[in-house]
This record gives C-alpha cells, sequence and structure tokens, in this order.
C-alpha cells in the first residue's frame, strides 16, 4: 500500500526525530492510524462522488487523496509553458512559483487548516503516555506529507520538462525549492494560526480564524498578481531590476538559486535570495519545533464552549428578515440560515475563501488591463463593469447552501408545521444574499465610487439588482435538497462543473450592462427589465412546492 511505503521512506529519519526527543514507534504509529483514516476526508478539488466510488469498489478509503492527485497534475500543466520559455530564471522560477505557492497555499486554507487545527484526537492521546513533542510531530509530519503530494503532483510535469531542457542541476535545485517552500507555507500558517490562538479563546476563536482565512485568501491572491510586475519589458524580454521591497517576496527567493548556482550570477541580491530560500524555511521549521507544545496548549481552546451572546446582532437579523421576507415561514427560515451561515463552522471554512476572492477579483483586472490612458484614464473609463465579477461566488455558494456538518439534524424539517417546502428555500435564498452577497457587493461599491465617482450609481443599482436574478437563475439549474441537509462528502462533481455556464451567464449580464451604456437611457431602461424580471422569477419559480 502507498501508506506504507510512505511510512517506510520515513524509517530512513528516524534517528534524526529520536535525537529531536520524538518517541518515533508511537509517532509512527499515530501517522499510520491518520494516514487510513484520511479516507474519510474527501479533498476540496474533488467531488464526495470519489468515497462512493471507493466503497463501491472496495478499494481502501484512504485512495480517495490519492485519486485526487490527478486533478491537480493537471493544474501544473501551466507551469509547463513557463519551462518552454527562453531561459530566464528569474523570471521563469518567479512566476513558477508565485502560481505554486498560489496553488499550494489555496490547497492549505481549504484543506489542511481543519488538519492542523484539528483537536479530537486529544482526548484520547492526552491520556496515554505520548509526550507533547511526539504528538505534535505526528501533526506536522501529516499535514507535510499531504502537502508534499499536492505540490508534487502541481510541479509533477513542470520538473520532468525542466530535468529533460536544462538538465540534472536545475532538477536538483527545483526539488530542494518545492521542498523548502512547503516547509515556509505549512510553518508560517501555522505561526498565524498561533497568534490568533494566543489572543482569543472559545467561539470568538473560531471565528476569528475564519476571518484570517479570508485575509490569506485576499493576501495570496494579491501577492501573485506582484509577482509580474517585479519586472520591466523592454523589447519583450524582462528585465529585473531589484528594489528593497523585492525582498519580502517570497517566489523571488526560491528563483535566487537557478541564477546564483546554474548561470553563476553571484551579484549581492541573488546571494541574498538564496539565502533568504535556504535559511529562512530551516530556521522557521526549528523554531516551529519549539513552539509545538505552546501551538497544542493554545489549540485547547477551540475545545472551549464558553457562552457567547448568540443575540447579538439579533435585533438586525430580525429588520432583515423583515425586509426581504413578507410571510412569517419565510421569516422563519431566514432567520434560521442567517444562524446557518454564521456559526456552521464546515460551511464558513468552505465558503470564506472563497468570499474573500470574490471581493478581491473585480481589483485584479485593474493589475491586468489598463486603459489606453493609462492610470489617469481609468475613472473616465468603463471598468467599473469588473465589479460583476464579485458575483463569481454565488454558483458555488448556492450549491454549498444544501450541505452541512451538522446534516443529522435536518429531520427538523419533518417536524416543522409547513404544507410548502418554498418558504424554506426562498428564505434561505434571500439569507444568503443578505448575509454574504449584499456586505460584499458593498464593499466593493464603496471603493468602486472612491475611484470612478458617483456617476456609476445607477450601474451599481443594476449590479445590485443582477445579484438576485442570478441567484435565482443558480438556485434553478443546480438539483433541489433542503437546505442545510446534506454531508458535504456527497458533493456531486457533474453538477459542481454546471457553474462553468453559469460563469458564463455572468459574462453576458456583463455584456448587456456594457451595451446599455452605449444608448440613451441605456442603464435605466436595463434597470426596469431587470426589476421585471426579478418580481416575475422570484414568484414563478416558488408557486409551486419544491420537493
Amino acid at each position: 500500500m502507498r501508506e506504507s511505503r510512505i511510512l517506510r521512506g520515513l524509517d530512513l529519519f528516524r534517528g534524526a526525530f529520536e535525537k529531536a526527543g520524538v518517541d518515533y514507534p508511537i509517532m509512527r504509529s499515530i501517522l499510520q492510524v491518520k494516514l487510513t483514516m484520511d479516507g474519510r476526508r474527501v479533498p476540496t478539488i474533488i467531488a464526495g462522488s470519489a468515497k462512493r466510488q471507493a466503497s463501491e469498489s472496495n478499494q481502501p478509503e484512504g485512495n480517495a487523496f490519492l485519486r485526487s492527485l490527478w486533478v491537480y497534475g493537471l493544474m501544473g500543466l501551466i507551469l509547463v509553458m513557463f519551462m518552454m520559455m527562453p531561459s530566464n530564471y528569474i523570471f521563469q522560477m518567479s512566476l513558477v512559483f508565485g502560481i505554486l505557492m498560489f496553488l499550494v497555499m489555496t490547497s492549505m486554507i481549504s484543506d489542511f487548516s481543519s488538519v492542523l487545527l484539528d483537536i479530537r484526537d486529544k482526548t484520547i492521546l492526552y491520556t496515554k503516555p505520548v509526550n507533547r513533542k511526539t504528538l505534535s510531530m505526528a501533526k506536522l509530519i501529516h499535514i507535510l506529507i499531504y502537502m508534499f503530494f499536492v505540490t508534487g503532483a502541481l510541479a509533477g510535469p513542470s520538473l520532468l520538462v525542466g530535468l529533460v531542457k536544462y538538465g540534472v542541476g536545475f532538477f536538483l535545485i527545483y526539488l530542494a525549492d518545492i521542498i523548502l517552500m512547503d516547509i515556509l507555507i505549512v510553518v508560517l500558517t501555522a505561526a498565524l494560526y498561533l497568534v490568533v490562538l494566543k489572543f482569543f479563546d472559545g467561539e470568538r476563536l473560531k471565528d476569528v480564524i475564519n476571518y484570517v482565512q479570508i485575509g490569506l485568501s485576499i493576501g495570496i491572491t494579491v501577492g501573485y498578481q506582484l509577482i509580474s510586475r517585479l519586472f520591466n519589458y523592454v523589447n519583450f524580454e524582462a528585465q529585473f531590476h531589484p528594489k528593497w521591497w523585492q525582498f519580502i517576496v517570497f517566489p523571488v527567493w526560491f528563483a535566487g538559486p537557478f541564477e546564483l548556482l546554474l548561470r553563476g550570477d553571484s551579484r549581492s541580491y541573488f546571494v541574498v535570495f538564496t539565502l533568504l530560500a535556504l535559511l529562512v524555511p530551516i530556521l522557521l521549521l526549528f523554531v516551529y519545533i519549539k513552539m509545538m507544545p505552546a501551538f497544542e496548549r493554545n489549540l485547547q481552546k477551540l475545545s472551549d464552549q464558553s457562552v457567547r451572546s448568540r443575540k447579538a446582532g439579533g435585533k438586525v437579523t430580525d429588520m432583515l428578515a423583515k425586509w426581504f421576507s413578507r410571510t412569517r415561514e419565510e421569516q422563519i427560515f431566514f432567520r434560521f440560515a442567517v444562524k446557518m451561515m454564521s456559526t456552521e463552522r464546515d460551511f464558513k471554512l468552505r465558503v470564506y475563501p472563497t468570499l474573500g476572492f470574490s471581493i478581491i477579483f473585480p481589483f485584479i483586472f485593474f493589475f491586468t488591463f489598463t486603459p489606453e490612458g493609462g492610470t489617469q484614464a481609468i475613472p473616465s473609463s468603463k471598468m467599473y463593469l469588473f465589479i460583476y465579477f464579485c458575483a463569481l461566488l454565488i454558483p458555488t455558494v448556492v450549491m454549498t447552501l444544501r450541505y452541512s456538518g451538522k446534516y443529522k439534524g435536518a429531520w427538523i424539517y419533518k417536524t416543522a408545521p409547513i404544507s410548502n417546502t418554498a418558504p424554506i428555500f426562498k428564505g434561505t435564498l434571500k439569507a444568503f444574499l443578505a448575509r454574504l452577497v449584499l456586505p460584499m457587493f458593498l464593499v466593493d461599491s464603496i471603493i468602486f465610487i472612491a475611484v470612478f465617482g458617483v456617476r456609476i450609481l445607477p450601474d451599481l443599482v443594476d449590479v445590485l439588482l443582477m445579484l438576485p436574478l442570478y441567484t435565482l437563475i443558480s438556485f434553478m439549474i443546480f438539483r433541489k435538497a433542503l437546505p442545510f441537509s446534506e454531508a458535504f462528502e456527497t458533493t456531486q462533481q457533474k453538477e459542481a462543473m454546471l457553474t462553468i455556464p453559469l460563469m458564463g451567464l455572468l459574462g453576458v449580464f456583463a455584456g448587456a450592462h456594457y451595451y446599455s451604456t452605449t444608448i440613451p437611457y441605456g442603464v435605466y431602461i436595463y434597470m426596469a427589465l431587470l426589476v421585471v424580471l426579478n418580481v416575475v422569477g422570484w414568484r414563478w419559480v416558488f408557486q409551486k412546492s419544491l420537493k
């Protein structure tokens, strides 16, 4: 089995672990159990159907993660394009490691944060004669094993192309950089969570962690956009000019060794980049190992069920329920959905990072596309239509609304005195719009008004009216299931593919809006059309019972 080969490979480093004070046989046993249990956790990147296929074919459940690696491999094919470019190591490899860090950190947030913050095994293991360092090291190695698998699948195609085109030296440097990069990502993520754990506790801590994940999502997205701007382009050739702030851009660190070792360019900044890439991950790893006991102690705060007022914001929710919903039944399920979206940790772990991406996506295009007059021409341009990209999260979240970590409580729908399921769906969708979509849109709108001026207010009203219509269309296309009534592991991959044409539909809305700006009073005509479509659509879809 693959797990046995992993553990046998780990046996080669037994002496190093024991010198560090780790009880290696116990750590190995813990890892063996963790690797076996991983079959119960389906990676975010693949559908839950992988787990069902495993059970139907009598394959070990642990293969679920391994079977997802081909998806990462396909994503990694984009890196091959940079390997085929004319050799400019600092340019090529900065972009390669920028993309790699973006993809790996996204995977870290979506799939491995829950592993890093897992305290479920403490009840059993803390009652046994196992020292804390052994437990912490088992968790670190567990995460690193899967991080290396993910990174290996992402970087595998470019590693092979680099070996063929540039030789063994390039291959070895690239491989070493990948290992150091994974260590840096895991340790930095753990350090960030340690800071959060230090200052917060209980239920509030879980909320703060979700907000940190949004910040990470935004940070790595913006950071990735900065990579290509490290270079000036002269006659279509990238030229690197060092500046002080480039020394805090991690992907450039890992590009430095290629220039220093393969090209022999020993200019001081390439030497510094190489030293940073080598020393910082190793030093941080030693610091993390020293801090692991404190990290594990603070993790216990996650089990603190300290009572926190759940009525905070209750008046606001009641007010929104009355504004958005007319019937009493609909208002009840509006409040219920708001509470679930606010307190359901598994839901937030999957949705909130997506929310962070949706907030920042409209502004990414400011980096990518510049009008002919340069940045000075932006306020007078129609680039405000990029705000449509804030709606990219809607199809994914509408599909996710049926899932919950507490799905077994869905029996409550059977006992509720309702004759029609329409208020359940209608209240939930409106709660989603009020709780997640509207605040996100307001944040983007304030920034867009600051950039483009109040002239775009009618256009923003058009976008605001598009959001509930787009939500309704997304709901119509996806399979109907009662909100929060299914396990996340039952996600359908084929259904997830429906988000692609829905993204195309978002482009249709943006195109219609653009066309409306080219005719007199077109924006207001488009506004009236959206009002009619919303009124008719929301009435027609929910006229009959949804079962």
